[in-house]
């Protein structure tokens, strides 16, 4: 239980949680573990409850009517998905796959809410979280959705940086591709231009920005 306590502590959607709120939660989770490249869920299935991701990493994503994946987001631990369908009653609203081995904390929806009805700043704390999640998705739909793919990803470089000259990029050219609605060549395509162009230099996962002002350049969107 104090193991519990503790890995929830240090979550994001639980980090302004009380002592006895957090006890509440850690009570009520129950481990759960899965392979690499196993399904934690399916969009559209039922929402049991939440998972809190303590070692791993997954996958979230959306998949087409022809079968095309479409990456949302990657997550490391420690972090939560399926934290909507608690609150609005709906289904899943994406799929998320283990992408290496994970341990998990699962927390059932009817106890999750019992904890909320016991301590009801526990919902108002986690909608602030939840809200700023939101924020994340629209920005990442924007990605998706505005300018070319050069823009898209030039975008998704600069926002992976997070400001910094050199960083680890943790995604595959085709986990990209997924992200940015187009396929591995093209991703490869365009990254191979950018280091022609002594944009950004590249080995490995490792990524230095070479040029800032050109990349930045590269991402804005045209009218």
């Amino acid at each position: 239980m104090p193991h519990k306590h503790t890995t929830l502590a240090q979550i994001a959607l639980f980090a302004s949680l009380s002592e006895a709120e957090l006890q509440a939660l850690a009570q009520r989770a129950v481990e759960r573990r899965f392979a690499a490249e196993e399904m934690l869920f399916w969009e559209g299935e039922p929402c049991a409850g939440i998972f809190l991701i303590v070692e791993g990493s997954v996958k979230i994503f959306k998949t087409s009517a022809g079968g095309r994946e479409m990456m949302l987001a990657l997550e490391a631990a420690p972090a939560t998905v399926a934290e909507l369908p608690l609150f609005d009653g709906g289904p899943y609203p994406a799929s998320v796959r283990a992408v290496e081995p994970v341990t998990a904390l699962f927390v059932n929806k009817a106890d999750f809410q019992q904890v909320c009805r016991q301590y009801p700043e526990v919902a108002l704390k986690i909608l602030a979280v939840v809200g700023r999640r939101l924020r994340h998705l629209v920005g990442v739909v924007e990605a998706m959705t505005f300018g070319s793919v050069t823009q898209r990803l030039a975008r998704l470089l600069l926002e992976a940086s997070a400001g910094a000259a050199e960083f680890d990029l943790a995604i595959t050219h085709a986990e990209m591709a997924s992200r940015l609605g187009t396929v591995r060549e093209v991703v490869s395509r365009n990254l191979a231009r950018f280091r022609a162009e002594g944009m950004v230099r590249i080995q490995g996962h490792r990524v230095t920005i070479a040029d800032r002002p050109g990349l930045e350049r590269e991402a804005e969107t045209q009218a």
